[in-house]
């Protein structure tokens, strides 16, 4: 049995993990998806961090999953709690002391092959069911970017360890690029799925799979 720890990316809340939730506790872990004070101008990832570090405080067995712009959090709280297993999904994997705006040069994601999405549900959610995706954008927030632009509190990579997972078809981050980020600054070999770049709502039951089987297997 773990604590699932769950970190949800730009302009999101909790609840975009709340089917993952529902399955995760029926295999008999717990979880924990604090809303990130992510539309907060005085906020930034060290306050972003603690929230998740006082949300998940007095649990154990914790297996930290940051989502995208979640993933500049999630090894920050590496440091405040005592983690088992961090895992990245269709994450911003971030440089130590790198800010979130300069993740896109640094990364040379303008030089990969994108397509044209019109929309938000087009480059998010082309995957996930109408109800489910009208539902995400009306629960969405702002995402401040008044203290984007500062270098993480991020040191070194924390001494835990670590899986990524990509989404075959997210068109956020394609997976060429994502792999290509892996190996660069991890040395890691994603595991892969099917899905867009949310398959927390998209395949819930799927992604829940995989964390569980992290939860399990020997590190």
């Amino acid at each position: 049995m773990a604590t699932f720890v769950l970190i949800h990316g730009a302009g999101d809340v909790g609840w975009y993990w709340h089917l993952v939730e529902a399955e995760l506790r029926a295999r008999g872990h717990h979880t924990v998806a604090p809303d990130l004070p992510c539309d907060d101008d005085s906020a930034g990832l060290a306050e972003y961090a603690q929230t998740v570090a006082s949300a998940a405080a007095g649990r154990t067995g914790l297996i930290v999953v940051g989502q995208s712009l979640g993933a500049f959090t999630a090894p920050l709280v590496c440091s405040l709690l005592p983690v088992d297993l961090l895992v990245l999904v269709a994450p911003m994997i971030p440089a130590p002391g790198e800010a979130p705006t300069d993740y896109w040069t640094a990364t040379s994601y303008d030089q990969e092959e994108h397509g044209d999405w019109h929309d938000d549900v087009e480059l998010f959610y082309q995957d996930v069911p109408d109800d489910l995706a009208t539902e995400a954008l009306k629960r969405g927030r702002r995402q401040s970017e008044a203290r984007m632009d500062e270098p993480s509190p991020l040191r070194s990579w924390p001494d835990v360890p670590t899986r990524v997972l990509i989404c075959r078809d997210d068109r956020l981050f394609p997976t060429a690029f994502l792999r290509r980020v892996a190996r660069d600054r991890l040395g890691i070999t994603p595991d892969e799925i099917d899905g867009g770049h949310t398959p927390a709502l998209s395949r819930p039951r799927d992604l829940a799979a995989v964390l569980d089987r992290y939860a399990t297997e020997p590190r």
